[in-house]
């Protein structure tokens, strides 16, 4: 195996195009981390670009324009169902392997692709860079994901100036032709649970938020999220009563896309919707507490981020503060969202107009 490097490839001169495998399984605002890169491989070196992801995520990776095939890598029953994966993914030969995971499960992928130029990122993990031939530069966590993936685009040498924005193409169907229903607008989305119990806020400030939409601006508002946040958007429901539309546990992954492509305002925890809706520039306020929305904020200046001043960078409270539980260690006031919530409607409000 070669040794690794950090030094660019030498990209071919004979004007061809290039196809590459993208490695990125999951999760899902991961997923969403890496589409500006891949939108910039696709543009400037590929004339194929395909995608390995888990099964759960292959039909919201079939809205991302960029992909020209899709490869379902079984995490779950890969000993029984893993063969087929690998088979597709040594069916055809590539010019770059690129893993945008680091973990050692997608390093394998990557080693068993059919290439001579493997390519894994700086915050690869688990032993997982001994697979690739080279990596994308020197591991440095104090930026955004979006910023690590962006990595590759330096390692290529490629143009990412403002004449070639990095906005990737990301369209759902129309599953919710929201605009066309008889309700009241602005269309607001509440996704006010994450995987993690410690980032989400608590369902009495969404209420709050709520009815200060509805009674100052005639908001509807839908309620998001899957079936193990049922609980809490029943509550929610409960506590704002008319013009409110309970979907959680309701939609597929691109049906929530759908929706969130439709709506006006998207107001959040740290979570996978609210990357699904940055990436479809649905305006996102996102109200964060024990992560750091520098690193997993909503990419994208026209989103907007309240946090807990109280908490800091004190390295003696991290451990503290990324206990998957501590929903109490941290308070954001429903009024800072609610001011901050007005000012974005109305300036989409004024856009429309």
């Amino acid at each position: 195996m070669t040794s690794m490097s950090h030094r660019p490839i030498v990209l071919p001169s004979h004007g061809l195009s290039s196809r590459i495998l993208v490695i990125k399984l999951g999760s899902l605002g991961d997923l969403f981390h890496a589409l500006p890169a891949v939108h910039i491989l696709k543009r400037q070196l590929a004339g194929v670009v395909d995608w390995v992801a888990q099964p759960e995520y292959v039909d919201l990776v079939k809205c991302f324009d960029d992909v020209d095939e899709i490869i379902s890598f079984p995490r779950k029953t890969f000993f029984r169902d893993g063969l087929n994966c690998i088979r597709r993914v040594r069916s055809k030969s590539y010019d770059y392997v690129i893993d945008f995971q680091g973990l050692l499960k997608s390093a394998f992928i990557t080693r068993c692709a059919r290439t001579n130029k493997r390519i894994g990122p700086s915050y690869a993990r688990e032993g997982s860079h001994y697979f690739y031939n080279a990596v994308t530069g020197p591991k440095n966590k104090n930026r955004h994901a979006v910023e690590e993936t962006l990595d590759i685009t330096k390692y290529f040498n490629l143009d990412t100036t403002p004449d070639s924005p990095i906005t990737q193409k990301l369209l759902f169907p129309l599953t919710f032709p929201v605009k066309a229903m008889k309700i009241p607008s602005p269309s607001v989305a509440f996704v006010p649970c994450s995987r993690w119990l410690g980032k989400n806020w608590t369902p009495g400030h969404f209420i709050e938020v709520g009815r200060a939409l509805q009674k100052q601006r005639s908001a509807s508002i839908f309620l998001v999220g899957g079936p193990n946040d049922l609980t809490v958007c029943k509550k929610i429901e409960r506590g704002l009563g008319k013009h409110t539309t309970n979907l959680c546990g309701k939609t597929t992954l691109v049906e929530l896309g759908s929706l969130l492509q439709a709506m006006d305002l998207a107001v959040t925890v740290d979570s996978g919707p609210m990357h699904m809706a940055a990436a479809i520039n649905t305006p996102v306020l996102a109200v964060f507490g024990i992560t750091d929305p520098r690193r997993t904020g909503p990419y994208g200046a026209q989103h907007r981020v309240v946090k807990d001043d109280r908490i800091t960078d004190d390295p003696s409270m991290s451990r503290v503060y990324k206990r998957k539980d501590a929903l109490d260690l941290w308070e954001v006031p429903a009024d800072k969202v609610i001011e901050q919530a007005m000012e974005m409607l109305e300036i989409v409000l004024q856009s429309q107009s």
